[in-house]
């Protein structure tokens, strides 16, 4: 079986896009603003977005709401092609401690992780469904820690399920990642060294003792 490219099948999407002079809207799932800015800067020529803030896997609310903070300040900053909006989705850390239950102890990467991957894209799907959103996708690719593989099939399957288009993506590709740094230090962005839940949290932290 051919691994799939998926920046090519970005580009293939794009390309008859710009061939048929459409602007399709799109719902981008956000983590955080780092992971944002180079897929805000690289999207919004092509589509117009709508970020969607949705990640019951941040457990404190504190730092749940300092990254939604950092993410309206920099939509606000950054100067974009096409409409960029932010729409915070429902906050139930609830929602993901019962989407992980029985993971908790597996490791950065696992079984665990693909439960949070597939509760946030859910979410983001059945929203791009109601809204009429011709695409939905994530940002989560950029991270060279996610993987991109694990990622698109999740969103494939949810497409289908919900009927609304996912928009391939693996934007580590093109440098995506190392520009992400660059705008991060250009925005002067909180980059935090955990994903967000308390899981990984407790792994960090153990690597640093």
């Amino acid at each position: 079986m051919n691994k799939i490219n998926y920046q090519k099948e970005l580009d293939k999407i794009i390309e008859k896009n710009l061939a048929d002079n459409k602007t399709p809207s799109l719902l981008l799932h956000v983590c955080c603003a780092p992971c944002s800015s180079y897929c805000l800067e690289y999207l919004s020529r092509y589509f117009n977005i709508t970020v969607y803030y949705y990640n019951p896997n941040i457990s404190e609310k504190e730092e749940y709401e300092y990254r939604l903070s950092e993410e309206k300040r920099l939509v606000s900053l950054m100067s974009f092609e096409n409409p960029v909006k932010v729409i915070e989705g429902k906050y139930n850390p609830e929602e993901f401690f019962k989407a992980v239950k029985g993971f908790e102890n597996e490791p950065e990467g696992g079984k665990r992780c693909e439960n949070c991957f597939r509760l946030r894209l859910e979410a983001s799907a059945k929203f791009a469904k109601e809204k009429k959103f011709d695409f939905f996708t994530t940002t989560l690719t950029i991270s060279p820690l996610k993987n991109a593989d694990k990622l698109n099939s999740i969103g494939v399957q949810l497409a289908e399920k919900h009927g609304v288009k996912w928009l391939y993506s693996d934007f580590k590709k093109r440098e995506g990642y190392k520009r992400s740094i660059i705008l991060s230090k250009e925005y002067s962005l909180y980059r935090q060294n955990y994903c967000g839940c308390v899981f990984s949290k407790r792994a960090v932290s153990a690597n640093n003792i």
